[in-house]
């Protein structure tokens, strides 16, 4: 939790889990469970969510489409974010056909930059923003946007 405001509570837990549900019903992708074969506990969640309509990035018409991990720390640094984020971007582009995946982090997560660099995505700074649920003074306030287009569909379009 090192680059997020708070641990979750229970409830918050459990109310991000009935969103993540909803999510997945009503766009037919969302955030996946990730677990290692050899281990029986869960070690995070990587897939597709649409960016919240609270950020600036969000278009009033269409939100933006961003892929987001979250790892346990012990499994950070062996290349299962990269893989699983790579997944999830090939699974928007081809069976959902979108167009355009963002992904954004706090300025200071070096590690979720690297992994946006690793899967292609690009940064530029004008897409940068202030998260607006946290206080000014906060470390994690200012945030990254990274984007990658499929540009097989823009192409075309």
């Amino acid at each position: 939790m090192e680059y997020f405001p708070h641990p979750l509570s229970r409830a918050e837990s459990d109310a991000l889990a009935v969103r993540i549900g909803e999510e997945m019903s009503a766009n037919g992708f969302g955030l996946w469970a990730v677990q290692h074969p050899s281990h029986e506990s869960m070690m995070g969640f990587v897939g597709l969510t649409p960016v919240s309509p609270k950020l600036p990035i969000a278009s009033a018409q269409e939100p933006p489409i961003e892929v987001s991990w979250r790892l346990a720390r012990q499994w950070w640094g062996q290349g299962y974010a990269t893989e699983a984020a790579r997944a999830a971007i090939a699974c928007g582009f081809g069976r959902h056909r979108l167009t355009e995946i963002v992904s954004m982090t706090a300025v200071v997560n070096q590690r979720s930059i690297n992994v946006m660099e690793r899967v292609g995505m690009t940064h530029e700074t004008r897409d940068d923003f202030d998260h607006p649920a946290l206080d000014r003074d906060h470390r994690l306030r200012r945030h990254v946007l990274y984007r990658l287009k499929n540009n097989a569909l823009v192409a075309t379009t």
